[in-house]
């Protein structure tokens, strides 16, 4: 698909494509890793970690760092590893974290032109939540649907088409920015635009990554959607 000529609504990713994380994930990580006696994470580690939600990061994590977290060595089990890493980064889920150049901004404008706005992440709900508010995205977001929001999460188009079922748009009115190929999967399975951000935390390179457009800046984006 194409980029809609008439564009109603834009969901964004958020870790990666909003705001760069990976140094309040990675410090949280390694605090609980440290709880455990394990050595802490590099910032390579962490940025290829990120994108698959909570669950696949902590179990990365505990993979790459000793015994597997459903070893059989008395590791604790991932839904308590889970729950203690959502714990630690919630208590602070701004501290290292910024936002990209113009990203508040372009958010903004898309919202002043009469778009509407949401997020579309795997990041669990009350973080994202969290720090939209901090960074001053939340006064231009509509919604946000949070990994653990609904029964689905990307790359499932289901997360992506719940999120605009939230805004009242379909998806062929639609545009889905992101920073990774889940993005670009779940832009393509849902029907919507594709606009594929050239920083971030994509896993494969940029350029197998199938998209309709590509950024080097969020600035770059209202004016591909004719604003």
């Amino acid at each position: 698909m194409s980029l809609p000529p008439n564009a109603a609504a834009v969901v964004f990713d958020l870790d990666g494509t909003l705001i760069d994380s990976a140094d309040d994930l990675g410090a949280a990580a390694n605090r609980l890793l440290a709880s455990e006696g394990r050595r802490p994470l590099t910032p390579q580690e962490v940025r290829r970690f990120i994108g698959d939600g909570s669950r696949v990061f902590v179990d990365r994590t505990w993979a790459a760092t000793g015994t597997p977290a459903d070893g059989s060595d008395g590791a604790q089990g991932l839904d308590s590893l889970v729950a203690r890493f959502i714990a630690e980064y919630q208590s602070d889920v701004a501290g290292h974290t910024r936002a990209y150049p113009d990203a508040v901004e372009t958010v903004a404008r898309l919202k002043s032109a009469g778009l509407a706005v949401a997020v579309c992440t795997n990041k669990p709900q009350r973080p994202a939540e969290l720090v939209l508010e901090a960074l001053g995205f939340a006064p231009h977001i509509d919604a946000v649907a949070g990994g653990d929001r609904f029964a689905h999460r990307k790359p499932d188009p289901r997360h992506l088409l719940d999120t605009l079922a939230l805004l009242g748009v379909g998806s062929d009115r639609a545009v889905m920015v992101g920073d990774n190929e889940h993005d670009m999967a779940v832009a393509h399975g849902a029907g919507t635009g594709a606009v594929l951000v050239s920083y971030g935390y994509a896993r494969l390179p940029l350029a197998e990554i199938e998209a309709d457009a590509r950024i080097d800046s969020l600035a770059a984006l209202p004016a591909l959607l004719g604003l």
